[in-house]
């Protein structure tokens, strides 16, 4: 796994499929520290743990994989939980990700609009930003293709801001992929693609740590929020 690879798959699908990024022991192990966390809705925002902290920072597995494909200055910037399981088992339709959190909210001209999730300032930016993101996601189960895959479609990072009508034309364009994996496998993409998952058929759990980086800071006086002391 080197940026050569990634900065190829960048100009082409957009998404890397990176094996065994973690052990068993290390997938048990989040698997424990993370289950004391509510799983009640889709996209849980992560609190805090040492395991995830360590897990996340540059010397870590995931943190260490965001430095190889955006530099040293790479910092996550957003954590989420997603468990699909028999009780929670929803549907993402195709979409874009084109929302950040910020630590405060400051009206600075290209952001917007803005919203409160979870009593969190979310905000929309300049698609530069955007464009400078990776997301990666880890896989604590297997996800084959019955048990609700990350779909992407192929090359749709490269269009920028994608209207949502113009979505399904995008898709049925470009195609897609299915990203199956192993329990340890990440997947990383940029944080722009057209992506979406449908539910699981299978009756097995699919938990999936997804986590956004940034290798830029917010012009000022806005400000990434420090996910190691609130996420």
């Amino acid at each position: 796994m080197n940026s050569a690879s990634w900065s190829a798959s960048v100009a082409t699908t957009g998404a890397l499929h990176i094996p065994g990024l973690i052990k068993a022991q290390a997938v048990t192990a989040l698997r424990d520290a993370l289950a004391p966390f509510p799983l009640d809705r889709p996209g849980l925002r992560l609190g805090h743990t040492p395991l995830l902290s360590r897990l996340l920072a540059g010397d870590g597995a995931v943190g260490g994989l965001a430095r190889h494909l955006l530099g040293e200055a790479a910092k996550p910037v957003r954590a989420l939980l997603f468990d699909k399981s028999a009780q929670t088992n929803w549907q993402v339709p195709w979409h874009q990700d084109r929302v950040i959190i910020v630590a405060e909210r400051h009206d600075v001209p290209g952001f917007g609009p803005w919203s409160v999730k979870g009593g969190v300032q979310h905000v929309t930016p300049p698609v530069d930003i955007l464009a400078g993101m990776v997301t990666i996601r880890l896989h604590l189960d297997d996800v084959g293709a019955d048990n609700a895959p990350l779909l992407i479609a192929p090359g749709s990072h490269q269009m920028g801001v994608v209207s949502e009508a113009n979505i399904p034309a995008v898709v049925a364009a470009a195609g897609h992929e299915v990203c199956v994996a192993q329990a340890g496998d990440a997947w990383a993409y940029a944080s722009l693609i057209v992506h979406a998952s449908e539910p699981a058929r299978a009756l097995g759990r699919r938990r999936v740590l997804h986590v956004d980086y940034a290798a830029t800071d917010l012009p000022l006086p806005l400000k990434w929020p420090d996910i190691f002391a609130a996420c």
